[in-house]
């Protein structure tokens, strides 16, 4: 299989990285694009029309709001797919279905039959022959503590305004789906072992872990 840079990772690697709000999934996803020299499958934040909307009333908007994540991440499936692979994206369509949808449809916030039928369109996307599901899911972890902080940091109005409880409960469901999750190999990855905004060189070690897996992976597979 053809490599594309010296960790001797395959070019057509599909990487995802997830984690809880505040973690720095952006700026994880960024890097390892650039020292692989992968391409970014980014979430689009700024241009979301519901995003602004759901932080002011959680059930008037969830359910506009996840059935317009979905339609996103299955676009970005399909780009990842007709480009061969190569790509870091950040956030997964799991985190979706797994946590955002399922933790609004149990605190009331989306109605039954708006959650089946979000359910029903994930399942019929996932069956797709163009859905590449992940080479490695990154799963960037660390503590509640450590996350409020990073959310206070970084100033966005929106997570200014809501709840403490809320990235609380947020914490507890990733927690809890990632340690149940098994569609592709998982690396958990502490916040606090690296710092990428102030120590680029912070990367290394991550990308020899990755590559490290990602062998272990193969031969298991074999």
């Amino acid at each position: 299989m053809e490599l594309r840079n010296k960790y001797s990772i395959p070019k057509n690697t599909v990487i995802t990285v997830t984690g809880t709000v505040g973690v720095g999934k952006s700026t994880m996803t960024n890097t390892l694009a650039n020292t692989l020299g992968f391409r970014t499958s980014l979430e689009k934040v700024d241009t979301n029309p519901y995003l602004d909307k759901f932080y002011q009333d959680f059930k008037r908007w969830s359910f506009h709001l996840q059935i317009y994540f979905l339609a996103e991440r299955f676009k970005e499936q399909k780009r990842m797919f007709e480009y061969g692979g190569g790509f870091i994206q950040d956030r997964s369509i799991y985190e979706d279905t797994g946590i955002f949808a399922q933790m609004h449809y149990e605190k009331g916030n989306m109605s039954e039959v708006d959650y089946q039928t979000y359910t029903s369109l994930f399942e019929a996307m996932i069956m797709t022959p163009y859905f590449p599901h992940p080479d490695l899911l990154i799963y960037l972890e660390g503590s509640i503590e450590d996350i409020l902080e990073r959310i206070q940091k970084r100033g966005r109005l929106m997570e200014q305004n809501t709840p403490v409880e809320y990235w609380i409960e947020m914490h507890k469901r990733y927690e809890n789906w990632i340690n149940s999750f098994n569609a592709c190999p998982v690396l958990r990855i502490n916040i606090k072992d690296y710092d990428l905004m102030n120590d680029g060189t912070s990367i290394e070690p991550i990308i020899e872990k990755i590559s490290f897996f990602l062998k272990q992976t193969k031969e298991l597979q074999k």
